[in-house]
Parts: structure tokens; sequence; C-alpha cells
């Protein structure tokens, strides 16, 4: 199983105050010492707490176990962790917990645990959870909402997102795929997601999985209406991202009545992301269409076929 790496951090609730009461001492000085390098010393000094029923020790000894920093890696021991902190109701327990409850197989078990991370905003369980709900093995199968958690997690900067997207493109009807981009609109704009401050960084990269299948292989292609027909496009912008790029026609196709019925494309030129509208019959037809897009203060250019 190929996996795609996204960096985690340690969490202290220093902080945090909103989510967690402030914490053990012990559990400071245990962070401060993970930073230094000491991951003997800080796992010892988070052993006592955690066991207590401090969730910051607990959390942290998950990831300690999950990294075989200060202790042996061992997956069991960081997901027993996890799971003593996300039920004290830790949200970054309960994110890893799902995370890792899905890479070890459990994966039924591991959706409910997703779906409220997913909910609450968290990149990797949308990009899981959007997965799961395009191809409808563990979950219902809902397009809309697949790919709207696709959306936000490819705008979040996570690269198999933006791939699934691409994908998502050739069997999702354009009416489903506006849905979509206006839910993920939606739960952008919806404060859900707690903010949680991060004090001890950790840089080494804790492995996200990717779904057993690629995204595009269980459904059979759908139907999809004719795009209004011709060779010519607009193009909206450059973007060092595809997800920036993804984000940007969300923001235009909402607010430009002139490209509905237009297919976005994302034209790869080295590092680059040209988004491009197609389906236009004419030059007139283009310049008309850039001409409402830059009334709205968005910037647009005609391409020739």
């Amino acid at each position: 199983m190929t996996h795609m790496s996204i960096a985690l951090t340690l969490f202290l609730a220093l902080a945090a105050a909103s989510q967690q009461k402030t914490p053990e001492p012990v559990v400071k000085q245990g962070v401060e010492a993970w930073e230094r390098g000491e991951f003997k010393a800080a796992t010892d000094m988070w052993r006592s707490p955690a066991i207590a029923g401090d969730a910051d020790a607990q959390f942290n000894l998950g990831q300690a176990y999950k990294l075989g920093r200060g202790v042996p890696a061992d997956l069991r021991q960081a997901e027993d962790w996890y799971r003593r902190a996300a039920l004290q109701g830790h949200t970054k327990a309960q994110d890893n917990y799902g995370l890792l409850l899905y890479q070890n197989g459990r994966r039924k078990e591991a959706m409910p645990v997703l779906e409220t991370s997913a909910n609450r905003g968290e990149p990797r369980a949308q990009y899981v959870y959007g997965t799961e709900l395009f191809n409808g093995e563990l979950v219902a199968k809902d397009w809309v909402r697949a790919y709207a958690m696709m959306t936000r997690a490819s705008t979040a900067g996570i690269p198999r997102a933006s791939e699934n997207l691409a994908q998502m493109d050739r069997f999702i009807p354009a009416p489903e795929r506006q849905k979509g981009i206006e839910l993920a609109r939606t739960m952008e704009r919806t404060p859900s997601r707690a903010q949680i401050a991060a004090v001890a960084p950790e840089e080494a990269a804790i492995p996200a999985p990717k779904p057993a299948a690629p995204v595009a292989t269980k459904p059979k292609p759908a139907p999809r209406p004719p795009v209004a027909g011709g060779p010519w496009r607009v193009q909206l912008g450059a973007f060092s991202e595809t997800g920036r790029a993804r984000s940007a026609w969300s923001d235009l196709s909402g607010k430009v009545a002139a490209l509905d019925g237009l297919e976005p494309d994302y034209v790869k030129a080295g590092p680059i992301t040209r988004l491009q509208a197609r389906g236009l019959s004419s030059s007139a037809a283009a310049s008309a269409v850039c001409a409402k897009v830059k009334a709205s203060g968005g910037q647009c250019l005609v391409v020739k076929p």
C-alpha cells in the first residue's frame, strides 16, 4: 500500500485552554525534553500522568509509540493511548486514532471516528472519508459530499486529494460537482473545527492512509451532461499549487454566472497549474465570459484552440 506522508505534531494544551485543562507541569517538562531530543526522558515524564488520566500525556505517548522515539515503535500501544485520550474528547487523539485504525485494516471501525474528524475539518480525515463516500464500500455512496470533502482536503494541500479530485471529475456529473463545490464553500465558512495549538513540533512525518482501491475504480462512469460546445477556453489564473487552483474555481464559479456549464481544467506547466475553463464555441463567446469574470474582480485571458 502506498502511503502519503503528512507532518503531525505533539500536542500540548498550554495555549488551548478551551479544549483541555492547564497541563501538568511534568507534561510541559516532557515536551521541553522532547524538543531537546531527549525522547526517553520525555516519555518517562509523560507515563505517570498518562496512567493517571492526563489526556495530553496520553496523546504524546501515542505519538512516541507511533514514531518509535523514546520507546520501541508499537502501533498497538499507540492506538491504545490515542483511544484513551480520544475518549476524553482530545480532538487530535481522535483524529490520529481514526487514521491508525484505518491504516491497521480496521476500516469499518474507523469510519465513525473519521467521519467526526472530517466534519470537524481535519484534512487527512476528509481525504480518507471523501474517498469512501465516493466508492460507497464502507459508507453509503454520496458523490456530492465526497466531492466537497475531497475539495477541502485538496485546498488544505494534500497531494493525493488533488489527484483523486482529478479522477472524480471524470465520473461525477457536473451538477453534482457544483453542489459539492457549494457544500465545500459552506464547510469552509462554518467554524466547526477547534483551534488547537501545537507547542512541540514533531518534524517526522506520520503516514496517512491511501484507500485500498484507486478512487475511480469502483463506480461505473455516470452519464454526463454535454459541455457547452466548442474548443475555445478562458484562463482564470496560474497557481503554484493545484489545490489553490481548485479553490479559485470554487470561488469564481459561485459568483460568475457566465461560467455555468463550463468545465474546469487544471493544466500543469512545470511547477505551475493553470486554471482554465473549456467548452466555448467562439472567440466572441470566450471574450464575453472574460468580460464577466473581470467585472467581478477576477483575471481572465482568452485561450485559442
